[in-house]
């Protein structure tokens, strides 16, 4: 039995074809279509004769599903392929240039010129006088504010690299890879892109539920200790990537004090870091009057042996 024209466009899931689901609201809706359309552009995929194909596939469901229209008449089972193109085939004489096309999709969009209303022609009897009109005012200087995004990354992540894409507040796209072995804290430019051709800063923040940072292959730790803990020197339970360690901790040992876990960072290849456990000494906010007294004790201590040393 033959099958219509109409439920055979119908029978296409413009979903599935973006990798969406159903509903998915614009935002996302114009992400995947970024990503698909650069997989499977034909200048990408030279070696693929499939890629032609899908390419248009993509266009069609974004197309689609970008009109509400369209996107109703394709959800009553209605032909939406003939609609959508118009009659036309816009691939007909070959296929623009990824970036230009993505270019003209998103771009942002230009500014309307407002009409002034036309005047009326002096009457033919009274001669015409020469106007002179002052240059318009230059354009408003705005004002650049860098601006900043907090990106968080898994370990992994960090390690290998990662995509992230931004929506900047004017609507535009920005799309930026992570440099491979990046770290907690660090801070990535990206010239011109904000409003105002600032500057817009991704704030790098990788670090596990354990508190463990990461830097390149190293993995960093703050450890807190009691003065008294830093004085005469204790052992501890740290946390590793490959769970909790016993560590002694020397006895005078100050704040600022690094001490090396070998062989407990990332592994990248043959290359395996350590994890640095740096010490920090923390005195209570609140204490005792027994606390209160051995402090004032020790200090009159260090104050009777400054007095013998000089």
């Amino acid at each position: 039995m033959s099958v219509s024209t109409a439920s055979q466009a119908s029978a296409v899931n413009h979903w599935v074809v973006l990798g969406l689901e159903p509903g998915a609201d614009s935002q996302a809706l114009k992400r995947a279509f970024r990503q698909q359309a650069r997989r499977w552009h034909p200048d990408l995929n030279g070696n693929d004769p499939h890629a032609e194909e899908q390419f248009k596939a993509v266009n069609e469901a974004y197309a689609v599903l970008s009109d509400p229209l369209l996107r109703q008449q394709w959800e009553q089972g209605l032909d939406t392929a003939q609609a959508a193109a118009a009659g036309l085939d816009p691939f007909a004489h070959g296929f623009p240039d990824f970036h230009d096309y993505v270019d003209e999709l998103f771009g942002p969009p230009r500014r309307r010129h407002t009409p002034r209303p036309a005047t009326s022609p002096e009457p033919a009897t009274q001669p015409r006088a020469d106007v002179t009109t002052a240059p318009p005012p230059p354009p408003p200087v705005m004002a650049s504010t860098d601006c900043e995004s907090l990106v968080e990354l898994t370990p992994e992540q960090a390690l290998q690299g990662q995509r992230v894409e931004l929506d900047l507040p004017d609507g535009t796209s920005v799309e930026v890879w992570t440099p491979a072995m990046a770290g907690d804290g660090w801070r990535l430019r990206l010239e011109g892109v904000a409003p105002g051709g600032a500057d817009h800063f991704l704030q790098l923040r990788v670090r596990t539920s354990d508190d463990l940072r990461i830097d390149g292959l190293r993995v960093l730790y703050q450890l807190d200790l009691s003065p008294a803990e830093g004085a005469l020197g204790c052992s501890v339970v740290v946390p590793t990537l490959d769970g909790p360690v016993q560590l002694r901790v020397p006895p005078g040992s100050s704040s600022g004090r690094l001490l090396r876990l070998r062989g407990r960072g990332l592994q990248h290849a043959d290359q395996r870091g350590d994890q640095l456990v740096e010490i920090r000494i923390v005195v209570p906010s609140a204490l005792t009057e027994a606390e209160e007294a051995l402090y004032a004790r020790l200090q009159q201590l260090a104050a009777d042996l400054d007095g013998e040393r000089s």
